[in-house]
């Protein structure tokens, strides 16, 4: 897949926008006032920087190593750069801006997640 097919992808998802917060070659995907999928390239490759649950990003990184990095520019813990050069499955990228979109959503402030939702009462974060 490439930038344009996922921010496609990422758009169908409630509540997302695209937006160009940082510069006006770099897509970045927000829900609500939040990014959660940031579009770029590194070393030469086009990639996405993903949030992650810490241990999911250890085990991808491992899975897809040299392909799935620690996030260029955020939080390593929890950001994960993916390069786009065909060795991620179509399927496992969209699994990412899937879970990057659930982990950004959930975090959000109840007002602006009950906006986006349609829901009064959210399920604990933990």
């Amino acid at each position: 897949m490439n930038h344009a097919q996922l921010i496609e992808f990422g758009l169908k998802l409630k509540g997302t926008s695209l937006r160009y917060p940082f510069d006006p070659a770099m897509p970045v995907l927000f829900v609500g006032s939040k990014l959660f999928a940031l579009f770029g390239s590194y070393n030469g490759y086009p990639s996405m920087n993903v949030k992650t649950d810490p241990e999911t990003a250890w085990l991808v990184r491992e899975q897809y190593n040299g392909t799935v990095i620690p996030g260029y520019h955020m939080n390593k813990k929890h950001w994960n750069t993916v390069l786009l050069n065909g060795v991620v499955p179509d399927n496992v990228l969209k699994e990412m801006v899937e879970e990057s979109y659930g982990l950004v959503l959930r975090n959000l402030t109840l007002s602006e997640w009950q906006a986006i939702t349609g829901e009064k009462a959210r399920a604990s974060k933990r």
